[in-house]
């Protein structure tokens, strides 16, 4: 019998530790679990949707080189950039043969013979080239950014030339093995034949001899909300205290990481300062990791085009550009949307900024608008520049928020060489 109820007394005392222990972990009953679960953790339904890198490796403009002096500019998603981007895509390229950049006058040839150049703007790893474009493997060649991808055939010769652009600036690699005749590239040529001419300025930049048509939106808005953010980045948002800066800004923050909210609570600035353990790291390897993290904290909401930036003191800036139609959304220093930015150290994200609104493109009120071309055009673009060299100019839209939504205002955007960037009004 006193064996019996020693026995009672044990099990008593072993399910009461159990039952002790599953409130100490849990925090139960009306409280949050300390041990989180992969939905509590990653970005609610109600947020944007997931990317694949691929399809944000695309090229800013396609240029189309028609010979005597004679060019045209396609922009992303337009009929005959995404023809000749999906036939370029479709070729193989083989054979590279490393080349310094100067051995060829490119003035020239961008004058004188027909060719395609596709501008990326800032440099692509040749491994993320490869899950756009059917690009041989090669050790030498695959440690390389390209910025641009320039494709001719000279008068005479029955052969198209395929130089790869290193971002170095001083380094060229042509593809001696490319699966395109010269009569494959005058077909592509011809695509912009009857399309609006530009004139070369500087050997650089281009500039329109007709009016661009762009069409202007107003689109009603939504926003992800605060705490969908926190349940996001946060392992136990629970935790976290909030700090109101005299600038009207609050910080929210568990004592590691912190998240700063700006702009009438629609833009954010997440930072994790934590440095990774020292490991291998690359610049396609940063860039996957940073679509894998806007894919798990707070998803997409359009478009968007990547831009990798230079790896300095260890880390490197991730910029991630949104489009509307054919065009970018440009940011501007009185209103932050259009861009996404998240600095990478070694695969792990340290810095995360982006807009909280997202358009809704069900309802849109529309007008169709041209921009100054020609010699009004260049004379803006030189009173702007004030003698500074011109890296780039493209149409873009200025973004503004009004009790209607959001209006995308079209306009011209000047890129200095001193990376300086400009709307002309």
């Amino acid at each position: 019998m006193k064996e019996t109820l020693k026995s009672v007394a044990l099990a008593f005392l072993i399910a009461a530790s159990l039952v002790q222990s599953y409130f100490l972990i849990y925090r139960l009953p009306g409280t949050n679990p300390v041990v989180k679960t992969a939905n509590d953790y990653v970005a609610t339904e109600n947020m944007g949707v997931e990317l694949e890198a691929s399809s944000m490796i695309f090229p800013k403009q396609l240029v189309v080189h028609l010979g005597g002096n004679k060019h045209t500019v396609f922009y992303p998603d337009s009929t005959f950039y995404n023809l000749i981007f999906s036939r370029l895509q479709g070729r193989q390229f083989d054979g590279f043969q490393r080349d310094v950049a100067q051995s060829r006058d490119w003035a020239k040839i961008r004058s004188e013979d027909e060719g395609i150049e596709l501008e990326f703007g800032t440099g692509v790893p040749v491994p993320l080239l490869q899950k756009i474009m059917q690009i041989a493997p090669d050790p030498l060649f695959e440690s390389e950014s390209i910025d641009r991808i320039f494709l001719y055939s000279s008068k005479n010769e029955d052969k198209v030339h395929v130089f790869f652009f290193s971002v170095q600036g001083d380094v060229v690699y042509e593809a001696a093995k490319a699966d395109l005749t010269v009569q494959d590239l005058k077909q592509h040529v011809d695509f912009g034949r009857s399309w609006m001419p530009y004139t070369l300025v500087d050997n650089t930049y281009y500039v329109p001899d007709k009016p661009v048509e762009m069409v202007e939106s107003t689109m009603e808005t939504g926003q992800y909300t605060l705490e969908q953010m926190q349940r996001s980045l946060f392992f136990d948002p629970s935790i976290t205290r909030n700090i109101r800066e005299k600038d009207g800004s609050e910080i929210y923050t568990d004592s590691k990481r912190s998240l700063q909210v700006r702009q009438n609570r629609n833009w954010i600035n997440y930072t994790d300062p934590a440095v990774p353990a020292a490991g291998e790291t690359s610049p396609d390897k940063n860039a996957l990791s940073a679509v894998d993290f806007v894919n798990q904290h707070g998803g997409w909401s359009g478009r968007y085009r990547m831009e990798l930036g230079a790896e300095t003191d260890g880390k490197q800036t991730i910029r991630f550009q949104q489009y509307y139609d054919n065009y970018p959304i440009i940011d501007v220093p009185d209103f932050h949307y259009g861009i996404m930015r998240l600095e990478m150290r070694e695969g792990t994200t340290t810095v995360y900024e982006r807009s909280l609104i997202y358009l809704k493109t069900e309802n849109q009120s529309k007008r169709m608008v041209q921009l100054p071309y020609g010699e009004e055009l260049q004379a803006r673009i030189a009173a702007a520049a004030k003698g500074s060299k011109v890296a780039a100019l493209y149409p873009g839209y200025w973004p503004s928020m009004g009790e209607a939504g959001m209006t995308l205002k079209a306009v011209w955007v000047l890129e200095l060489q001193d990376g300086t960037v400009q709307v002309l009004q």
